[in-house]
């Protein structure tokens, strides 16, 4: 047993971040060197219901309530020790979607999700009105479309957040959010680091006539940079995340922040010139910018890092749900063989097959769009996997190909950003679970992006991880330290980093790839129209 850990634990010199993904929530605990005490996970899926993506706040609270119940349970057996003091904690989210609470913090309509692709004449509108992109999953474009659908909830709006906020406000009472989510439901004026004021201006002229009782910037969630205190856990939060009661409330809590934000901290790209990639049912690539795009680009997001810098975000719907649909159905293969297959190993075989596979995957054609895809232009999705007589079909090619298509949207937003704006990227930064089998990822990546990729060993721990080094960084900070030298200096200063450069015949193989991939989008298409969602018996 690590005494020094164990004495971190009973003293509370530890951060606790909780991240609520697409697919699971997981809380990581960290020591004040920022080592991982202990960390849980709870899996989940989100639902279409009514035509809208969602996931019930009561299993947002079941999630948070037994994920932490994991962690206490992992830290009392490796230490001995039962969690009461948490010197720091911060909770965050997938970005970005539509929570709209009532006066008394009642729901009004259900959680729709980023992965709604509904908004697209409120997100088109803002977008000509603010002469600034406002992508459909931002918290401002659903409002908009309700306000457009003449919605009747809109009228009882009191608050409108995005789960990270949501969870923030459930634990300590406190309406805050941090710069980098609060830069997806809004747009920032980086100079004073909060929401745009003539824009919040033409959004209250916009609606004027219909006589709601609020204004835009009264129901939106206080805007706070990294490093700031935003309410500490009351009472009421502590039996809700801990109901054993053995945690106590007055615990500081940091501003709540989206995925995007904490994967910039888990990857040490928040400073100039940094990008990452981050890989789970979505995929985006962030580039912390030098200067302002010179236009305005339907691919192109500008999100701002935790501590306020502007980022150009580009960011598809759809990554790893249809590699891992087919992950599923070789387990029940092999399950049906009569063997018992280690999902870890089933990865890793069928991943490594990828590296045997022709360049191009054979004259192969995927489409992993499980949602609407918002740069290819598709309102919805269709899985789909395409070959003529002529494609070389085999398992190498077939792996291949769709482990290409996961990166091919984000390619055709990334390529605006270094072929017209001429943005320079030195390597990326990778994490997520597709990069866990060693190199295999990394060299699809580099060869879809033709870009060196970069994996740190912290690049397991993900979002959660970089969430508890936001809530340390709060307490352990130095006075005028900022986020990027306290990254650099004390977190990373020491990191070991894995790099994989192109490979030439891969780049060129990818290209052949991409071509397919533009050309067969009426394909793609043409499912959305024809293949309705559910077929009548």
């Amino acid at each position: 047993m690590d005494q020094n850990m164990k004495q971190a634990i009973v003293r509370g010199e530890t951060s606790l971040g909780i991240e609520f993904g697409s697919t699971r929530i997981k809380a990581v605990l960290i020591d004040y060197n920022f080592e991982t005490i202990g960390s849980s996970s709870y899996e989940w899926e989100n639902q279409l219901i009514d035509g809208y993506w969602t996931y019930d706040l009561n299993e947002v609270i079941n999630g948070l309530q037994e994920t932490y119940r994991q962690l206490k349970q992992e830290v009392e057996n490796n230490y001995g020790v039962t969690l009461q003091k948490i010197g720091s904690i911060g909770c965050s989210a997938m970005m970005q979607g539509y929570i709209a609470l009532d006066q008394a913090g009642e729901l009004l309509v259900p959680f729709r999700t980023w992965r709604n692709a509904t908004t697209g004449t409120a997100a088109s509108e803002l977008t000509e009105k603010f002469q600034f992109k406002i992508p459909e999953r931002w918290s401002i474009a659903h409002l908009y479309q309700a306000i457009l659908n003449d919605e009747e909830h809109v009228a009882n709006i009191d608050y409108i957040t995005t789960l990270s906020g949501y969870i923030h406000w459930v634990l300590t009472g406190s309406k805050a959010l941090g710069l980098g989510d609060a830069s997806g439901m809004f747009p920032i004026d980086k100079a004073a680091q909060q929401y745009n004021e003539d824009m919040l201006k033409k959004f209250d002229d916009l609606i004027a006539d219909k006589g709601y009782p609020w204004n835009l910037k009264d129901i939106l969630p206080k805007v706070y940079t990294a490093g700031e205190h935003t309410g500490y856990l009351n009472d009421a939060g502590a039996r809700l995340l801990d109901p054993s009661g053995n945690l106590l409330a007055g615990i500081p809590l940091c501003p709540p922040e989206g995925d995007a934000g904490t994967g910039m901290v888990a990857t040490n790209s928040v400073r100039k010139r940094t990008g990452n990639i981050s890989v789970g049912t979505s995929i985006f690539a962030m580039f912390v910018l030098e200067k302002d795009l010179s236009t305005v680009y339907p691919e192109i997001d500008i999100v701002a890092t935790p501590d306020g810098s502007p980022v150009g975000m580009v960011l598809a719907n759809n990554c790893s749900s249809d590699i891992n649909a087919w992950l599923g159905l070789f387990r029940e293969f092999s399950e049906a063989m009569g063997l018992k297959p280690d999902m870890n190993q089933l990865f890793s075989v069928l991943f490594n097959k990828a590296l045997e596979a022709d360049a191009d995957g054979g004259g192969l054609l995927s489409y992993g769009y499980y949602s609407g895809e918002n740069i290819t232009g598709l309102a919805k999705g269709r899985p789909l996997f395409v070959r003529s007589p002529e494609s070389r079909f085999n398992l190498a090619n077939f792996m291949r190909v769709h482990l290409f298509t996961a990166f091919a949207a984000l390619r055709l937003g990334m390529d605006i950003l270094t072929q017209k704006e001429h943005v320079t990227i030195d390597r990326i930064l990778a994490h997520g679970g597709l990069f866990k089998t060693p190199l295999v990822g990394q060299k699809i990546c580099a060869a879809a992006l033709n870009v060196p990729v970069s994996i740190m060993s912290t690049a397991g721990e993900g979002g959660a991880w970089g969430m508890a080094i936001l809530a340390s960084y709060m307490v352990n900070k130095e006075q005028h330290e900022g986020l990027a030298d306290y990254l650099a200096t004390k977190v990373f200063n020491d990191e070991e980093v894995q790099e994989v450069y192109p490979d030439s015949a891969d780049v060129n193989g990818f290209a052949l790839f991409m071509e397919r991939y533009t050309e067969g989008l009426a394909i793609e298409q043409a499912a959305v129209d024809h293949f309705v969602e559910n077929w009548k018996k």
